[in-house]
């Protein structure tokens, strides 16, 4: 038997299918390679394609039932914001098109086992100190809608047996290896890092917000720590498959760190890590962007026993590039050692 993990040769998807390897599960990845990497896959199978073409259910039944898949971890998406408000059609073609033909794949092959990647982009901007799953979703970016459109078309996958769980999670920081470290500039620790390594500005989008210091405010959890709940959650759904776990009463968790910090906060924390304090220019507000999101992670916690462990430091220090590392070599006396 083996795994499929759409998106695996990406960020998260990467780390998850590691983990697998690691503890010697066979894993099978598909991946159109946009923002993947195929080296990051190790010894995992790769077939190369994007779950929106025509041919996508055609050719990934035949994948599980050649490989024997017996559980799925859908990462492969498109997540950019600010682009889904300029391209919302072709979001709704990559993300839901692409779970269609995954779910009508499933179903021909006979694999009814999901753990979805979902997001905090679903809830919207809701007035409220902390977000649970009872939170209304209201989203406000075509981005947010296309994942829970993803979760309904789930839930009514389930009329054909199929068992998922819904991971939403916040930001997502930090690596477990510095091959795996996040490339793709989409989310603010890599940003900065980029801009660092070009010499350019680190630029703050709006800092006019409701928020305590007027930047955004997020959850941010640490990647090994959001793969580690993918594999607690595979395990739930393979357990209530054997008959040797109980069906779960909910099956939408938030997966974050359950604290809050600020795009200036994460900026400022940074700074030890390169041993220099940074400047950073405020630039205008990103379109479709909330003041606050940050999660009340305490159903994950007492339902599947998961809980992120990993600081903000961590997380910084981790997916920080080398060359910028204080103390690297060519660094001057005194900075902070690696």
């Amino acid at each position: 038997m083996s795994v499929l993990v759409t998106g695996g040769a990406g960020y998260i998807g990467s780390h998850v299918v590691r983990l697998l390897q690691e503890r010697g599960e066979d894993v099978v990845v598909v991946d159109d390679l946009s923002n993947g990497k195929p080296e990051r896959v190790g010894n995992a199978v790769l077939e190369t394609f994007d779950l929106s073409d025509a041919d996508a259910t055609v050719k990934l039944g035949a994948l599980m039932l050649k490989h024997e898949v017996d559980a799925v971890i859908h990462f492969a998406a498109l997540k950019q914001i600010g682009e889904s408000m300029e391209r919302p059609l072709w979001y709704y073609k990559a993300n839901v098109e692409g779970m269609r033909h995954l779910i009508g794949a499933m179903q021909d092959a006979g694999v009814k086992t999901m753990v979805f990647s979902s997001s905090a982009g679903t809830y919207g901007q809701p007035d409220v100190d902390m977000i649970t799953e009872k939170t209304p979703c209201q989203p406000i970016n075509p981005y947010g809608q296309t994942k829970l459109i993803g979760e309904w078309m789930l839930d009514n996958a389930a009329r054909f047996g199929m068992n998922s769980i819904k991971l939403r999670y916040f930001n997502v920081a930090g690596a477990g290896a510095p091959e795996l470290r996040d490339t793709a500039m989409m989310n603010l620790v890599p940003i900065v890092y980029n801009r660092l390594l070009a010499g350019q500005d680190v630029v703050i989008n709006g800092d006019d917000y409701p928020t305590p210091d007027g930047t955004c405010v997020r959850d941010y959890v640490h990647v090994v720590d959001l793969a580690e709940a993918h594999l607690v959650a595979l395990d739930r759904l393979r357990g209530i498959r054997s008959g040797t776990a109980e069906p779960l009463a909910q099956t939408v968790f938030n997966a974050g760190n359950g604290i809050g910090y600020s795009v200036r906060e994460v900026i400022d924390a940074i700074s030890p890590v390169i041993g220099r304090t940074l400047d950073p220019v405020v630039g205008p507000r990103r379109e479709g962007d909330p003041p606050r999101l940050v999660a009340d992670a305490s159903a994950i916690t007492e339902v599947l026993g998961w809980k992120a462990s990993r600081t903000l430091e961590d997380m910084v220090r981790s997916a920080c590039p080398p060359e910028l590392l204080a103390g690297h070599r060519g660094e001057k006396d005194g900075d902070v050692e690696q």
